[in-house]
């Protein structure tokens, strides 16, 4: 901050609030994940786009230690997912919004278009009565050290909120597609 004041520097200058300093133990990329799960730049990132992202691959990874029938990735999976009406939060990488293979980008978007599209409906018993739900969609930066993960996932994944152990069960092989889909991501 000292240097921009210095230099004039009127950008950095008017958004000097948004500037945090933080610890690390080292300066590689990889060190921006430690620095993420810090309560004190969690809470100060709270109501950023990056944090809901962390937040909700961490609770991807910790279904998939604790409650595999919950948490999916793959393609396959997570449409059959959907077409059980199953998925909490959808959580997609974009670069296959960005793929040069149209109808790849076309069957994500639909995946996604599908998912926000249905509500769960289910019964509480503390209230007796209905509530409506939709699920989240997030779409993860590929830039973005927690996209960089899901990218390493197929790209899609999904939190459910149900467990579906039929799916855990069912032995599907789409790492040949998601493995296409990455490939054409790159090209």
């Amino acid at each position: 901050m000292n240097y921009a004041e210095k230099q004039s520097n009127k950008p950095i200058l008017e958004n000097r609030s948004k500037f945090l300093l933080a610890h690390s133990s080292s300066g590689f990329k990889h060190a921006l994940k430690e620095v993420l799960v810090d309560p004190s730049v969690a809470s100060a990132l709270a109501d950023t786009k990056a944090q809901a992202e962390v937040k909700a691959l961490n609770t991807f990874y910790d279904l998939m230690a604790n409650d595999a029938a919950r948490a999916f990735y793959g393609y396959k999976h997570v449409v059959m997912a959907n077409e059980h009406m199953a998925i909490e939060t959808l959580l997609l990488s974009d670069s296959l919004f960005r793929s040069s293979d149209v109808q790849m980008r076309k069957k994500y978007v639909e995946l996604a278009d599908s998912v926000k599209a249905q509500a769960s409906c289910f019964f509480t018993n503390t209230h007796h009565s209905n509530s409506c739900t939709g699920a989240n969609v997030l779409i993860f930066s590929s830039m973005h050290v927690s996209g960089e993960q899901l990218s390493a996932l197929s790209g899609v994944a999904a939190i459910l909120r149900f467990p579906l152990h039929e799916l855990d069960d069912e032995e599907m092989s789409d790492s040949d597609d998601d493995q296409d889909d990455h490939q054409n991501d790159r090209k």
